[in-house]
């Protein structure tokens, strides 16, 4: 093999993949692990291509919180709020990704590596607001995903999850999907897996679409902007903003102010 690897002519050998080292920090049986899973398959197809190989390690809280021999590149976090910020504070130049918690408490501290996928309480509020308006009857929810959305390629989405791990996407799993997935897809338009460029780009330069239909992006306060599922009666019955209430604009769902 090293004759041949000598030959002229012969192909030079392909360079070793980059690592792009995830952490999951939360309870195993949480949806958004199965999420973050679905999001790390995805991720190893695409990075094939872009000589980009991802993992993802599941640890415990106080793992977690310990100086990693080698650091992550980012950090999908299922814990308490309390949790959320000690975890940020452990890993400052990475970004750790809340896919549980809704406390607008959180938002409001504005941590700079803490951002947020999954919608803030007071955005399901605001939603709920606008839909009750057009429709003062319904005793509708806002939710950030349904099993049953079928536009912007979710049904393919949804499809692609169940199969796998046997069970319906709920909010959960697809917010642990979506921060694996915009991590891995900052890594393939950046062509970096430093902590610090990912957090830079997820921040200022993030368009996301998450199968919803909408280029997603982190409000200064760390929360995704994103549009939200109304469901009654387990259907889904409309989405926020909702027209002819609310312009067409995510900044509508929710604020996006810091406490200081």
């Amino acid at each position: 093999a090293l004759c041949a690897a000598l030959l002229p002519g012969a192909a030079p050998a392909a360079p070793p993949a980059v690592e792009v080292r995830l952490a999951y920090v939360g309870d195993a049986a949480d949806t958004a692990l199965s999420g973050a899973r679905q999001g790390l398959d995805e991720a190893n197809v695409q990075g094939r291509f872009l000589g980009q190989a991802y993992s993802l390690e599941p640890l415990t809280l106080e793992a977690a919180l310990a100086p990693p021999e080698r650091p992550w590149v980012a950090l999908v976090a299922a814990v308490p709020p309390a949790s959320l910020a000690a975890l940020a504070a452990a890993h400052p130049d990475a970004a750790v990704l809340n896919v549980s918690a809704g406390d607008d408490t959180l938002r409001a501290d504005c941590r700079n590596n803490l951002l947020h996928v999954l919608p803030a309480a007071s955005m399901l509020a605001a939603a709920q607001a606008q839909w009750r308006q057009a429709n003062p009857q319904s005793a509708a929810r806002a939710q950030a995903w349904h099993p049953d959305f079928e536009k912007y390629a979710a049904a393919q989405l949804n499809i692609r999850y169940s199969k796998a791990h046997g069970q319906p996407m709920d909010d959960r799993a697809w917010a642990g999907w979506a921060a694996v997935k915009m991590v891995s897809d900052t890594v393939a338009r950046t062509r970096s897996a430093t902590a610090a460029d990912v957090l830079a780009h997820l921040r200022d330069d993030l368009a996301f679409d998450g199968q919803k239909g909408s280029e997603m992006s982190f409000r200064p306060n760390g929360q995704l902007r994103q549009p939200l599922l109304l469901v009654e009666d387990g259907k889904i019955v409309g989405e926020a903003p909702v027209r002819g209430v609310a312009a067409d604009d995510p900044d509508s769902l929710g604020g996006g102010e810091c406490a200081k």
